[in-house]
């Protein structure tokens, strides 16, 4: 599609800079997601100390934001038809604040888990909305680099919450982590009250003048005629697509690899590191909470510079090469880690130093192998193997999919590091790691460079129906 239309002005609309402002203050969406995601693996050490929590209620603690993601991502694309892009984006907003308000004058467990699910069911709708609303902003030929900022603020979310954990470590003023989070959240919500919806959602709900407007206004011309056109064929491309279409035939695989990456990318243990990286630290011999939130903070930096360089790399090597090497450097740093907490344990009166360098250097390898790839391929993978009228429908089934295997992971960590051991966690997930390569390996095409035609086509033919035009269908399953 894109490379037959690729001539039409409305393909070659020039980046402005109302679309790159409006860009950047969506995509602080992307940090309340990361922070949110990061904060409590400091936070978590302070709570459990003054309200004397047992690993199971610190593992609800952690993990009760993502219940109120799964119904965030389930409600997020009813409440962007309906409502459109940027008031479902300021209400998220206004839940997320609300949230951060109950977190963090919280006196007890049940006051402090109702402030997390409302700041999970805002992240939830972030992470489906805030993507959806750049991409119908951005002009066609950089819209990929445009949504990938969304990915890339998630991860300076992540590092800002462990830089906010490191400060308030000497004073153990969890509360004062979590309402930093405000910051941010009242920047967007000031920031997105000054933006317009998108004009593709306008055009769908009959207002053509003021997509038009809106069109003129970001694209700096006042000649938007065939881009208004090229919505509108497009909106009614994708009409009378319906959930249950996804079980066909030719979307079935489709299906399969959306919903296998999204579990596989869970629980090969990406999230116990984010969530749980300083207790990880201390397990492994740092003594001091403020050394270990100081540890984790090397991973956040380490997670937003190796997303910077897959960005750069996704249409260069390709996302099938890139996944592969990324989930067997993730397998190999799991299995060393898993081999530092081995030996420790049968030489515990050696100290931990050695095992903090082990664990330090295993943890930022893992994290920048999942960074340069399986942490944002799979979600460019998600908006590119669905037809076009079932892309919404599929990526919404998919991102519950992922925030529902993030959960079941978050939720049983400690329960199953105290079951299997801190080494044998972590060989766990080096074993789901092998899954991931083989699932990989076996079903998930190459992309790169293909039309979403082409795409849909590959999908086609792989469910034993002929293509509409066989000479472009030809997407490498194997490299």
């Amino acid at each position: 599609m894109e490379k037959e239309n690729v001539s039409r002005p409305g393909k070659q609309s020039k980046l402005t800079a109302y679309v790159l402002v409006a860009a950047a203050i969506a995509a602080i969406g992307g940090i309340l997601f990361g922070f949110d995601t990061g904060v409590i693996s400091g936070a978590i050490l302070f709570i459990a100390k003054q309200w004397n929590l047992t690993h199971k209620q610190a593992e609800l603690a952690t993990s009760s934001v993502l219940v109120g993601a799964v119904l965030g991502a389930l409600a997020g694309g009813v409440l962007g038809d309906r409502l459109g892009r940027r008031l479902s984006i300021l209400y998220a907003t206004v839940l997320f604040l609300a949230g951060t308000l109950i977190v963090s004058i919280a006196d007890g467990m049940t006051s402090f888990l109702i402030g997390r699910v409302l700041i999970g069911a805002a992240i939830g709708v972030a992470s489906f909305m805030v993507p959806l609303y750049i991409s119908e902003l951005a002009p066609a030929q950089i819209r990929g680099s445009m949504v990938s900022l969304n990915q890339f603020a998630v991860t300076v979310g992540i590092l800002v919450s462990y830089g906010v954990n490191y400060y308030y470590a000497s004073t153990q003023n969890w509360r004062a982590m979590f309402a930093v989070g405000a910051v941010p959240g009242l920047i967007l919500l000031f920031g997105m009250i000054a933006l317009p919806d998108s004009p593709r959602w306008l055009f769908s709900v009959g207002l053509r003048e003021a997509a038009e407007k809106v069109l003129r206004k970001i694209r700096g011309t006042p000649e938007v005629t065939e881009e208004l056109a090229e919505i509108d064929e497009a909106i009614r491309s994708e009409s009378g697509g319906k959930v249950s279409d996804l079980l066909a035939p030719p979307v079935r695989l489709a299906l399969i690899i959306g919903v296998g990456l999204a579990i596989l990318q869970q629980v090969t243990g990406v999230n116990t590191v984010i969530y749980y990286a300083p207790a990880i630290f201390k397990g492994a011999g740092l003594q001091s909470d403020t050394a270990a939130i100081a540890a984790t903070s090397g991973i956040g930096v380490v997670n937003v510079v190796f997303t910077g360089v897959s960005l750069w790399l996704i249409d260069r090597v390709g996302r099938r090469p890139l996944l592969l090497w990324s989930v067997a450097g993730m397998t190999v740093a799991l299995m060393v880690l898993g081999l530092g907490f081995a030996l420790r344990g049968e030489a515990a009166e050696a100290g931990g130093g050695g095992l903090g360098l082990i664990t330090a250097v295993s943890l930022m390898v893992y994290i920048a192998f999942f960074a340069i790839g399986l942490g944002p391929i799979f979600w460019l993978l998600i908006a590119e193997i669905y037809p076009l009228k079932l892309r919404a429908a599929g990526m919404s089934v998919a991102t519950v999919a992922n925030w529902g295997a993030n959960f079941l992971v978050a939720y049983t960590f400690l329960t199953m590091a105290a079951v299997l051991g801190k080494a044998g966690i972590f060989w766990f997930y080096g074993l789901m790691g092998i899954l991931t390569w083989f699932f990989v390996k076996r079903l998930v095409p190459e992309t790169k460079g293909k039309t979403l035609e082409e795409v849909e086509e590959y999908f086609i033919a792989r469910a034993g129906r002929p293509p509409k035009r066989q000479e472009q269908s030809g997407l490498r399953r194997a490299s």
